[in-house]
């Protein structure tokens, strides 16, 4: 993107008559280059913070680069300017250009150094201080020769017209543009074949952005500009790579609160668990245990125990879904969860699943309870010793079937007897996902619970 749209208006400025390469607008200049800088240090500012976080070179760089790119504009060459004994077009071009050169330069460094992290300690705790101390040193070396320094650009030149380029300036101000704009090309390239490889969303637009940035040095080069009252197509350019700086940035933070969000909500769900697992479900275990002291003809000692089997199933499959990851495969969760009542109930167990299959988190919840309840109704009321639990896809769409080899049960006597409910939640959740239910069971021949989306 950042390519095709550099090279088409460098082209359409190159060689369409009716185009110049600049105009004369004060006021769009100044808010232009305000805005290329806040942008710059608001950007750098964000790069800083992943860098606290991450420690990487690339961060560190990047963010001075920006920093220093944002203090060579406007004000830097307006500040020059105004200063006693300067010649025009002198130390107001070449203390800009240099510290943009080195901003350019600290990104191009940026791109290549990859994603190593920063070990040394000096380096991540004062590393902060190079912009500025290189802002200093690049003034006062600049100032001391001032009145060596040769005039940048003849300010004859600046007046644009329509046609070539003009290749005006000095030799050395020709070498610092071309010199920057390959920077920003490699920069270009080296975060481009990054972010093909890393899930990073700045990486996906520093490319971009960079691409624009280097296009904006050719025109620079091509044009060559007095940062005066004069708009440039290279100021149009670079304002273009700050806002896709500005859109990077802001993805970026998009994704880190989302991920922050997605973090505060797993440990609450893992907390939650603990509090399932250490409370209800110890509680619940409790209550089972004290009820076997209950007297033998006691007609409410096995509905007690029964209930208890049935919350401490309840509790058990809450905690397994707070505790899991929301991307674990369907397959994996019913495999899992099978493998778990299985080894409890001591039964054969034989699972067939179909790891392509997949589902939104809400739909793998609802297959992987219909489950459980079928498994353990297969178990405690079909007295099965052996349970096959498939899931595939069939010719009328994807299918969970839970079949066993038990005694088989009778719906209206279950209802009778309490698992009527949960006949009610399975075929409710397979309404909900939405499918249908279809329950086969006779007695002595097992029975057979198939679920169909």
């Amino acid at each position: 993107m950042g390519w095709l749209l550099g090279l088409l208006v460098t082209a359409l400025i190159l060689w369409s008559p009716y185009l110049t390469w600049g105009f004369h607008s004060p006021s769009l200049h100044l808010v232009l280059d305000t805005t290329d800088a806040c942008v710059a240090l608001l950007v750098a500012y964000l790069v800083h913070a992943r860098f606290i976080r991450r420690r990487r070179w690339q961060d560190r760089l990047l963010a001075q680069g920006l920093v220093l790119l944002a203090a060579g504009g406007l004000a830097l060459s307006t500040l020059t300017s105004r200063l006693p004994g300067v010649s025009p077009a002198t130390l107001e071009i070449w203390l800009p250009l240099s510290v943009r050169l080195a901003g350019a330069v600290c990104i191009v460094v940026a791109a290549l150094t990859g994603n190593r992290p920063i070990r040394q300690a000096f380096a991540r705790r004062h590393a902060w201080l190079l912009p500025l101390i290189l802002i200093v040193v690049l003034g006062a070396a600049l100032w001391v020769s001032r009145s060596d320094l040769p005039v940048a650009v003849d300010p004859a030149s600046e007046v644009p017209s329509s046609g070539g380029a003009l290749l005006t300036g000095h030799p050395v101000l020709l070498l610092a543009q071309t010199v920057a704009t390959l920077c920003f090309l490699i920069a270009s390239i080296a975060f481009a074949a990054q972010s093909a490889v890393r899930d990073d969303e700045l990486l996906r637009w520093l490319g971009p952005a960079f691409a624009l940035a280097a296009f904006a040095r050719v025109n620079y080069l091509l044009f060559p500009s007095l940062y005066t009252d004069w708009l440039y197509t290279g100021d149009l350019l670079r304002t273009g790579c700050y806002l896709l700086l500005l859109v990077g940035a802001a993805r970026e933070l998009s994704q880190y609160w989302s991920a922050q969000a997605r973090a505060a909500v797993l440990e609450d769900r893992q907390r939650l668990a603990r509090e399932l697992h250490d409370g209800v479900i110890q509680e619940l275990a409790y209550i089972r245990s004290e009820s076997h002291a209950l007297p033998a003809d006691l007609p409410a000692g096995d509905r007690i125990i029964s209930a208890c089997d049935r919350g401490l199933d309840e509790a058990r499959a809450a905690v397994q879904a707070l505790g899991r990851p929301a991307d674990e495969p369907l397959g994996y969760v019913l495999h899992r969860a099978a493998t778990e009542l299985a080894e409890r109930h001591r039964v054969s167990l034989e699972v067939d699943v179909d790891d392509s299959i997949d589902v939104r988190a809400d739909q793998k919840h609802a297959l992987m309870r219909i489950m459980r309840e079928a498994v353990t109704n297969a178990v405690r009321h079909g007295r099965a010793p052996r349970i096959h639990v498939r899931l595939a896809q069939g010719d009328n769409g994807r299918c969970l079937v839970v079949q066993d080899d038990g005694q088989g049960f009778d719906a209206d006597r279950a209802m009778a007897d309490g698992l009527g409910y949960g006949l009610v939640s399975m075929r409710d959740r397979a309404l909900a996902l939405p499918g249908a239910l279809e329950i086969e069971s006779e007695r002595g021949s097992g029975s057979r619970v198939t679920v169909t989306w």
